[in-house]
């Protein structure tokens, strides 16, 4: 899963409400060692707060509007210490990371990194 979705630009997110409803979300993408993907959202957000109750989740490969682009493949996410993706999303987004750095402040918002892993078989 990691090596397919990796270099892409934007994957789907897909987590699971409490009553089994799945909630697909596009999010910027990125690795630090191959093994696993690392996604970056805002603390409070519901994606985070669904995954920290169901860790399972689906992920395809999407355009910037969500739309998914090949197959959903499963995964576990949680919620990890930084590992420095700041920089990591730097090097990938240029720009559009700086940009949005400049238009959130990145002062009073908590950040969460999102690790996804294959899914135990």
């Amino acid at each position: 899963m990691v090596a397919a979705l990796a270099n892409e630009r934007y994957i789907s997110l897909t987590t699971y409400k409490r009553d089994g409803t799945p909630v697909s979300t596009p999010v910027w993408v990125v690795t630090d060692d191959g093994e696993r993907l690392l996604v970056w959202s805002a603390a409070t957000t519901w994606k985070v707060r669904r995954l920290r109750r169901e860790p399972r989740v689906l992920v395809a490969a999407s355009n910037f509007r969500g739309r998914e682009r090949g197959p959903r493949l499963p995964g576990e996410a949680r919620v990890v210490a930084d590992p420095g993706i700041d920089q990591l999303l730097r090097r990938k987004y240029g720009w559009q990371k700086r940009a949005l750095d400049r238009i959130n402040g990145r002062g009073d918002t908590a950040w969460a990194t999102i690790e996804i892993s294959d899914s135990p078989s």
